[in-house]
């Protein structure tokens, strides 16, 4: 296995490399950036999960001592742990009695790749910064400013200002003194509702993000995980046959960890966060197991591709508000547990 280990470090250069680009700042560099997780679950899923480790401790390394020692840190907390876990357990097996190898389970290792992404989010958090009090500042600010831009660009509407300001602005001057005297009022008091109304938004904003971006790393990382996958198959080192994907059914102790993130999200600071991240994370494996459910319930059905495609356009024009009934159906497709027998096949 030592022969693994100089194709793994410098599998982790390349990766350090495409997370390091970053520091530019541009549309490609944010591109190439996406692209990190890649050559570490390359390795890992082709060569051995210490392969995979050795691209952490190498892309660690060199991001430490030639970037900085926070970079380094980040990347191997946020993207290279998480990538050399995931092909870890994409290779678990076991021998069976009659000589066959049972291998990881995909839906354990859908439910894996939530968790992960969840603490990967809060560690990323915690590195930043450990004072959650300022993490919080931080992300009330950023959800501020999203607001804002979303108020100049119309899509949120101002709050409509009262009857007595229009009248101020429209130049009417032939009522008296005295019933104009309250109107500076009026308009402070609005510019007051108007602040008011952007500070209510920006906090429920900052307290939801950790779960859109846990639920965002869940899919990155679910798909990283299918790309290095194929990669590695098309390359004859893939060392598990591929699975049957529609067939992934999470165990049902991710319902026990879905309620257990609903109580710890009560929780002020960190803790609270890692409570929403779960939420959010475990949300989008729902989904994800709701849409491998509906692959596996079309199949040998006729008009099975129109169905197919007819869901995905849903999903796309509605702008993943579908997406709450996929994540329905994956918690009741976990619960009840009742897929019928299917003969293997492509999804």
């Amino acid at each position: 296995m030592t022969k693994d280990i100089p194709v793994g470090a410098g599998a982790g250069l390349v990766a350090a490399l495409l997370f390091g680009v970053l520091l530019k700042a541009t549309t490609l560099a944010i591109l190439l950036y996406l692209l990190a997780p890649l050559p570490i679950l390359i390795v890992g899923l082709g060569w051995s999960h210490r392969a995979a480790l050795a691209s952490v401790v190498s892309g660690a390394l060199a991001l430490a001592l030639f970037v900085s020692p926070y970079l380094g840190l980040a990347f191997a907390a946020y993207l290279a742990l998480p990538a050399w876990w995931l092909a870890y357990l994409a290779l678990l097996g076991r021998s069976n009695a009659d000589g066959t190898i049972e291998w990881y389970p995909t839906g354990r290792l859908l439910a894996w790749v939530a968790g992960t992404a969840a603490l990967a989010f809060i560690a990323i958090a915690v590195i930043a910064s450990p004072d959650y009090d300022t993490f919080r500042a931080q992300l009330t600010s950023m959800s501020r400013r999203v607001v804002q831009v979303q108020v100049q660009r119309g899509r949120i509407p101002p709050p409509a200002q009262t009857a007595p300001l229009n009248e101020a602005q429209s130049g009417n001057t032939d009522r008296p003194a005295e019933s104009n005297a309250p109107q500076p009022q009026d308009g402070a008091q609005t510019g007051e509702k108007t602040d008011d109304l952007a500070s209510e938004v920006a906090d429920a904003l900052a307290t939801v993000a950790p779960a859109i971006a846990a639920q965002g790393l869940t899919i990155l990382f679910t798909f990283y995980l299918w790309a290095a996958a194929r990669i590695v198959q098309i390359s004859g080192r893939l060392l598990r046959p591929w699975p049957d994907l529609p067939s992934t059914v999470m165990p049902r102790a991710a319902l026990l960890v879905f309620a257990a993130a609903l109580t710890l999200a009560m929780v002020p600071g960190y803790p609270g966060a890692l409570g929403i991240a779960l939420i959010g994370a475990f949300s989008a494996a729902f989904a994800l197991q709701g849409l491998a459910a509906f692959h596996d319930r079309s199949r040998g059905r006729p008009g099975r591709f129109a169905l197919l495609a007819g869901l995905y356009v849903l999903l796309f024009l509605t702008q993943g508000v579908a997406m709450l009934a996929l994540i329905l159906f994956g918690i009741a497709d976990t619960a009840l547990d009742r897929r019928r027998p299917k003969p293997r096949g492509d999804a």
